[in-house]
């Protein structure tokens, strides 16, 4: 839990401007003709999901959140580098 009320206000903007963040980035992959920027677009996707945990962790005091951060940080990586293959190369593997 933050005890500071400065930081908690900080925390509780930097969710807000993330979460709104998310939306031109769906727009993105919605209307987007070509397959690199959607790929662009949903790696910012999860990054800022995973950034919206950290801070969720952060408010709610939880360690669980932290540690599904990083699962979520570890199966972006490895998507985005199988997606951007395929779109290069034409295969995954």
């Amino acid at each position: 839990m933050i005890e500071n009320q400065i930081v908690g206000t900080a925390i509780n903007i930097a969710l807000i401007i993330m979460v709104a963040l998310l939306l031109p980035c769906f727009y993105k992959v919605w209307t987007s003709d070509d397959s690199a920027d959607r790929l662009l677009a949903i790696d910012l996707i999860t990054t800022l999901l995973v950034g919206i945990i950290i801070l969720l962790a952060l408010v709610d005091g939880a360690s669980l959140l932290v540690d599904m951060g990083i699962a979520l940080a570890a199966i972006a990586f490895v998507g985005t580098l199988a997606l951007a293959r395929y779109i290069s190369e034409g295969r995954v593997f």
